[in-house]
């Protein structure tokens, strides 16, 4: 019995860590290092282990028990989590290997008479799925590869930033899809493996111009994106504190953006003045009005006006409009395109204004953002202003005091929906503010918080294991 018992064992083990490395882009290292909760390792592999270890030696019994209430622990977590393990090809191969590695180990514990263990057949699995992975990988990169190569007649527009890239691309995409057949990935795809997934799947062979958004983590991810795509245009956006977790400093980000640039068919570098270069596109922005009702600049001499919130847009258009004109697009066709565009999903987008004003600017999780999007809303006046947000996610403690700063001068009422940063926010917020353990609690909160009138902006998001 303990060696079935010991075998299931393994599958439980075997599904906490690829819900982490999953959630976690299935890399071990942020796993170890740089998971929110690290907590989660002791309670659902740490001490589950050992107590199953120390069961096994006590009583066989005492071992099922045990392997029956871990199950049920991890039932209830895959429940609360807002993002649950989801069973891809990859993940359904490291089950695979992790079943060929109980057929190979337990009989061989059986017949040494070892204690039965699950390390060898977790260990099994994953060296056989990162082998495995590395050559399907490997292939899928090839094709890809040779799909952008045989484009001709196409031009190929690589976005990267600290933050922005997302917003650059869809509102670039806006910009030229009428005049030109274009292709870009939806959302906010932005790693190597996510950009070859769409490139293979959806690219068209008479795309004319593919947009690419490029994200990075650490050293040398945008320089591997670069050489798959090898694009025409480059587009580097603000560079700032985001993801100083990773890069530990400013200038590490600065150089991992610039990675770009070594594109080996680089005919333009349009870059934010953060970048540090020559030119900046940037620097031609003057007159930046904004408010609820729309977002007004004029950039190079040219008047436009887009229905955006934030200020920080002008920016993002500013970059845009520059490669627009590189393109070929006249002043005029970009001043309509421009007056037309909509605001990227989850970045300062109005859901409604009646009976509650709430803005969805969930995927803002910078301090330069979400600092300007806050003093947008400090002059509303028609109700209570109420900001939902974990805070600067892998961002210091001393900018999200920084932001604390911002939040009280602008909002009447303050959600905290992330533990990371409740004692933060919950020693410098001088307003209102209610501190969530659970974000399940959110909606019930709003409800018994919120009236008609008030304005509610969801402000960055975090997930619930965070």
């Amino acid at each position: 019995m303990i060696y079935i018992v010991s075998a299931i064992f393994s599958f439980l083990m075997l599904y906490y860590l690829a819900l982490v490395l999953q959630l976690n882009s299935y890399k071990f290292k942020r796993v170890i290092f740089n998971f929110a909760k690290k907590r989660w390792h002791f309670y659902y592999l740490i001490a589950p282990f050992l107590l199953y270890v120390i069961t096994c030696d006590i009583n066989h019994y005492l071992a099922l028990a045990l392997m029956i209430v871990y199950l049920i622990a991890l039932v209830l977590l895959a429940k609360n989590i807002d993002k649950p393990l989801v069973f891809t090809a990859r993940i359904k191969r490291l089950f695979a290997f992790n079943l060929l590695g109980v057929l190979i180990f337990s009989p061989l514990h059986f017949y040494y008479k070892l204690d039965p263990h699950t390390l060898d057949i977790l260990a099994f699995a994953f060296i056989c799925s990162y082998i495995c992975e590395y050559f399907i990988n490997k292939g899928f990169y090839n094709k890809a590869y040779e799909k952008i190569t045989k484009l001709n007649n196409c031009k190929v527009v690589l976005i990267t930033a600290s933050y922005g890239k997302t917003s650059i691309k869809h509102f670039l995409a806006q910009i030229t899809q009428n005049h030109f057949k274009i292709h870009y990935a939806k959302g906010s795809i932005n790693t190597t493996l996510g950009l070859i997934k769409d490139i293979n799947e959806n690219l068209e062979p008479d795309t004319e111009l593919l947009i690419i958004e490029a994200g990075a983590r650490k050293q040398g991810d945008i320089l591997e994106i670069t050489k798959l795509v090898r694009p025409h245009y480059v587009i580097i956006g603000q560079i700032g504190t985001a993801h100083l977790e990773y890069f530990k400093n400013i200038e590490n980000t600065r150089a991992t953006k610039k990675e770009a640039l070594q594109s080996e068919r680089l005919e333009l570098a349009i870059t934010h003045s953060s970048v540090n270069e020559t030119t900046s596109y940037d620097d031609g922005l003057s007159d930046i009005n904004a408010s609820l009702d729309g977002l007004s600049f004029k950039y190079k001499g040219e008047d436009y006006f887009a229905n955006l919130l934030g200020s920080f847009n002008a920016s993002n258009l500013a970059a845009c409009i520059s490669l627009a004109k590189a393109l070929g697009l006249s002043y005029e066709q970009i001043k309509e395109e421009v007056k037309n565009i909509k605001p990227t999903a989850h970045r300062l987008e109005i859901i409604s204004k009646e009976p509650k004003f709430i803005i969805d600017d969930g995927f803002n999780g910078n301090y330069d953002g979400m600092s300007d999007s806050y003093k947008i809303i400090k002059d509303y006046k028609a109700g209570k202003r109420v900001l939902v947000s974990p805070g600067i996610i892998e961002a210091s403690d001393e900018l999200n005091i920084k932001l604390c700063e911002v939040i009280n001068e602008c909002f009447d009422l303050a959600i905290i929906t992330s533990e990371s940063n409740a004692l933060i926010y919950d020693e410098n917020l001088k307003i209102d503010k209610i501190i969530l353990k659970d974000k399940a609690e959110l909606i019930n909160t709003l409800a018994n918080n919120t009236k008609e009138k008030d304005l509610i902006i969801f402000s960055n998001d975090a997930p619930n294991y965070i």
